[in-house]
């Protein structure tokens, strides 16, 4: 225990003193950069909210809806491996324009698809918008890289986790809202609308917002035209970003420190995953509360607040009390969650529902955070962060779409093991992250 609350001994260097201006230039870059992922996870969690509305129209039962959401992931996955290796040779703001377009297409076309309703066809236009998604997530880490110091990494991490959340929290409120009904400026009523718009108004919020990126980010700070500004730390020193696919993958598949993490993120994603994907249609068929209902409305509401919270939080704890080490802060949080899960089985008041889901995402979203932008930036730096992340992300997305065709099929016979299928991955988490809770240096892989 004593390692879990025991700050490292390390000495810690003073963070650089900045140019003039270059925090606002930072602040607009990144700001930017996040609504646009914001904006992806628009394009993403569109499915969770119509998860039901599409199996009742077309009769696909819960596995069937699970195989949807299971092959996106498992597209997603691939996607990051291969596509992380591409944004070390292309760059971040051009993988992320690749990524907006994908997925801005994708989701048109998914929407459209509702006139057919072919289950084939949405699970082949889902899989091809998870693999162009894969590009954004990768884009945005290898932006950040060269914008951010080693030990600003955590925190940024945090603030990345509360893009994701501001996307999740769009979603979700205006999501029900359009499936419901609702008054306009407190004048017009708009009736409910058929679940093809979840895809085409994210898909036009995109499409804005891809054109703001377009004019306005830059991938590095000299481009910017601020040069040596982190020059003191090693991954910095070359201020290059794009590197051959050969180095990268020597150095990164050569690190063993990638592979427990990415394991444990495998861990994160399943749990994850099995919130954010089933969540609605839970409280919709165990709970019974219609699409519009306060209870979904604060659900809606609250699972994205509060991972924002654990997002920031651990990163900030990740770098100033562990100075820098992510394991011991992820440790606690995977045996945390294990104990939060199965408090969650055993309760059957619907408030008590809300509050435990709460719990579960603020604990699944802080391991997301520290495990994915921070370690990735940690172990590849400025040059191969694109990689790095692509790896340990594609491991959250193999274990998330264990939370799509698997338990789809078991929730098909019986809600009741729902909670439960969360739990191992609570207690594997948690004790990968214990065997190198001592480790600060991920790059040197020991």
């Amino acid at each position: 225990m004593a390692d879990l609350i025991a700050p490292s001994p390390a000495p810690v260097a003073p963070r650089p003193k900045l140019p003039p201006g270059y925090r606002a230039r930072r602040g607009l870059n990144w700001g930017v950069v996040g609504l646009m992922y914001t904006s992806y996870y628009l394009c993403r969690y569109n499915l969770s909210l119509s998860n039901k509305a599409i199996s009742d129209e077309f009769g696909f039962s819960k596995a069937q809806m699970g195989t949807i959401i299971s092959s996106a992931l498992l597209a997603y996955a691939f996607g990051q491996i291969l596509n992380g290796l591409l944004v070390d040779k292309l760059g971040g703001k051009r993988a992320m324009l690749i990524g907006a377009v994908g997925t801005i297409t994708l989701n048109l076309l998914f929407g459209a698809a509702s006139f057919w309703g072919i289950l084939g066809l949405f699970v082949v236009l889902r899989s091809l918008d998870g693999y162009l998604q894969s590009f954004g997530a990768s884009g945005f880490v290898k932006i950040n890289a060269a914008w951010f110091s080693q030990k600003e990494r955590g925190t940024f991490a945090g603030i990345f986790g509360f893009m994701i959340n501001l996307g999740r929290f769009g979603i979700f409120t205006f999501g029900p809202a359009l499936l419901a009904g609702f008054v306009f400026l407190g004048m017009w009523h708009v009736p409910p609308l058929h679940w093809r718009w979840l895809f085409w108004i994210p898909a036009g919020v995109a499409s804005l917002v891809a054109v703001v990126l377009a004019l306005v980010v830059k991938d590095t700070p000299e481009e910017a035209g601020f040069h040596g500004v982190h020059g003191q730390e090693a991954d910095h020193q070359d201020l290059g970003v794009r590197t051959e696919v050969r180095t990268v993958l020597r150095t990164i598949l050569g690190n063993p420190n990638i592979w427990i993490i990415g394991l444990a993120y495998a861990c994160t994603g399943a749990v994850r995953q099995s919130v954010d994907q089933w969540f609605p249609r839970y409280m919709l068929e165990v709970h019974a509360i219609s699409m519009g209902s306060p209870q979904l409305k604060w659900l809606g509401f609250l699972i994205p607040f509060v991972a924002s919270l654990g997002s920031v939080i651990s990163g900030y704890i990740s770098d100033t009390v562990f100075h820098g080490r992510r394991a011991p802060v992820a440790m606690g949080l995977y045996f945390l969650e294990t104990a939060v899960i199965l408090l969650a089985a055993q309760m059957r008041s619907v408030n008590l529902v809300i509050l435990f889901f709460v719990l579960i995402s603020f604990t699944a979203n802080a391991t997301h955070s520290i495990l994915g932008p921070a370690a990735s930036m940690d172990i590849g730096g400025r040059k191969m962060a694109g990689f790095a992340h692509g790896l340990i992300d594609a491991f959250q997305y193999f274990g998330g779409a264990l939370a799509g065709v698997l338990l789809g099929s078991l929730i098909d016979r019986n809600w009741g093991y729902y909670f439960y299928f969360m739990v191992p991955f609570g207690l594997i988490g948690g004790a990968l992250m214990w065997s190198i809770r001592h480790r600060l240096n991920l790059r040197s892989g020991g």
